[in-house]
């Protein structure tokens, strides 16, 4: 994957640094030390690594756990030989806890999703947009807009693998067209997942790290508007205005999926009261969530045997034997199998990464970085450039290195680099995880080269999505002057 290439040469900067180093996050610095060389070169191996994977066929998660696994050996070597091993135990600790709860919050979220899934609700809408056999220019707006205002709640990868398929189903090859909404999927679901903490992990990670509240986030509405409907409306221009065929497509909904859902948005209100009113973490909101989803699947299973006998008599009254089939391949609803099916791989990938991050901060190179970065420039610019950044970086280690160097830094700015993070990735296809999985949906129809030709409108919107928010929000920068 090309988008981490990044971070490699990040790491090389970090290494070739001979500013003076600030405090370590450890008792020792280890910045120019043997130890610290040779775990940034493991870091920068692990991401070469990643960076093949689909060369490779290697999954992504393999060499960052490894690397975040010899990572924290070294410093637990180089502290043991000075005696201190004791204190290492409770950064790593520390560090392990920032990311349990993470993982335990985007596993409920995953798996309500991919039950929402299962009772076809998302096919249900797919099939309604495309029976309505809209135009490719109310085709490109609809799948943008609900693209927006989908992901801040099913999460940007979610939001932009649903459009691209209705895009696909509907446009029959048509490259052009396809690559054109694409590409306006993947700008919109990074703008609509940047204004909430559920629309994408590194909002999460600010909300959870109570940087910004939970109502907070939503200051950041009208830039994150600003980001999509300013390339949304110059890439408009060049839509044709015409009708495809109509593909009709009938998709009945599996019991529950509407109170699946109503679970799914009370188990949000959990978590954001949990959070905001008792001071306590969201993932037991998320958790408790996970219990009400249980309670429903027994429900579900329970109530199966009659609510099948109650539909088959139904369909032998009607002589519908394809509704005859579809009962025959009913089988119950099992919270376990929707657990299974969460992303792994990416969960995985990301205890290696906030691992490894955590590791090279407590050896003191978060600390050298944000006195670089911070100490040096001004916050506004130090933020611009890192969300430009996280088209080629990751966001995800981006923004724990950013929580993890905690710098001195207003609530807009904390605003700012939520919304930089978020709206940066549009700037590539690799730049995202919406852009890398619609490159795989779409093959061959939408290209890195197919958006790089788009990168100038869509630098635009994020220069303007930053100015709206500098000129909107300006009394949070209060503090520190802006």
């Amino acid at each position: 994957m090309p988008k981490h290439v990044g971070l490699c040469l990040s790491a090389v900067l970090l290494f070739c640094l001979s500013l003076p180093a600030a405090a370590s996050s450890g008792m020792l610095d280890l910045t120019r030390s043997g130890p610290g060389y040779f775990a940034l070169i493991i870091f920068i191996l692990a991401y070469m690594l990643v960076m093949g994977e689909e060369k490779l066929h290697l999954r992504k998660s393999k060499p960052v756990l490894v690397a975040a696994g010899i990572i924290w050996v070294t410093i637990g070597i180089v502290y043991a030989r000075a005696g201190i091993a004791d204190v290492t135990e409770s950064a790593f600790r520390h560090t392990l806890l920032e990311f349990a709860e993470l993982m335990l919050f985007l596993l409920v979220a995953m798996t309500y999703i991919n039950a929402l899934e299962e009772r076809r609700l998302f096919d249900a809408l797919r099939a309604w947009m495309v029976r309505k056999g809209f135009s490719y220019r109310t085709l490109f707006w609809l799948t943008g807009l609900l693209s927006f205002v989908i992901s801040p709640i099913a999460d940007n990868l979610t939001t932009a693998l649903l459009m691209c398929a209705v895009v696909v189903k509907v446009a029959e090859g048509d490259s052009r067209f396809i690559n054109l909404c694409c590409v306006n999927i993947v700008v919109a679901a990074n703008a609509g997942g940047a204004f909430s903490p559920f629309g994408d992990i590194t909002t999460l990670m600010v909300w959870q790290a109570g940087m910004v509240k939970f109502y907070e986030f939503f200051a950041l509405l009208v830039p994150a508007l600003v980001n999509y409907l300013i390339p949304a409306i110059v890439m408009s221009l060049f839509v044709a205005n015409r009708k495809p065929d109509t593909v009709y497509e009938a998709v009945e909904l599996k019991r529950g999926a509407f109170r699946i859902l109503a679970l799914f948005l009370l188990t949000v209100a959990t978590a954001v009261a949990c959070h905001s009113l008792l001071h306590l973490p969201p993932v037991l909101g998320m958790m408790t969530g996970l219990g009400y989803l249980q309670f429903f699947g027994y429900f579900l299973r329970r109530t199966l045997p009659g609510s099948l006998a109650r539909k088959r008599s139904l369909a032998e009254q009607r002589g519908d034997e394809e509704a005859l089939k579809r009962l025959g391949g009913v089988v119950p609803f099992d919270v376990f199998n929707r657990v299974a099916r969460a992303e792994w791989d990416t969960l995985l990938f990301f205890y290696g990464v906030v691992m490894c991050v955590g590791g090279l901060g407590y050896m003191g190179y978060l600390a050298l970085l944000s006195d670089t970065l911070y100490s040096n420039w001004d916050a506004t610019y130090a933020n611009i450039l890192l969300g430009v950044l996280s088209a080629v970086i990751d966001n995800i280690p981006v923004m724990f290195a950013v929580l993890t160097m905690a710098p001195d830094m207003s609530h807009g700015h904390w605003l700012l680099i939520t919304l930089t993070a978020g709206v940066g990735g549009s700037l590539l296809s690799i730049g995202s995880a919406a852009g890398v999985a619609l490159m795989g949906q779409a093959r061959g129809h939408y290209t890195f080269m197919g958006h790089l030709r788009w990168t100038p409108v869509i630098f635009l919107g994020y220069v303007a999505s930053v100015l709206a928010h500098l000129w909107l929000n300006a009394g949070s920068f209060a503090l520190f002057g802006g």
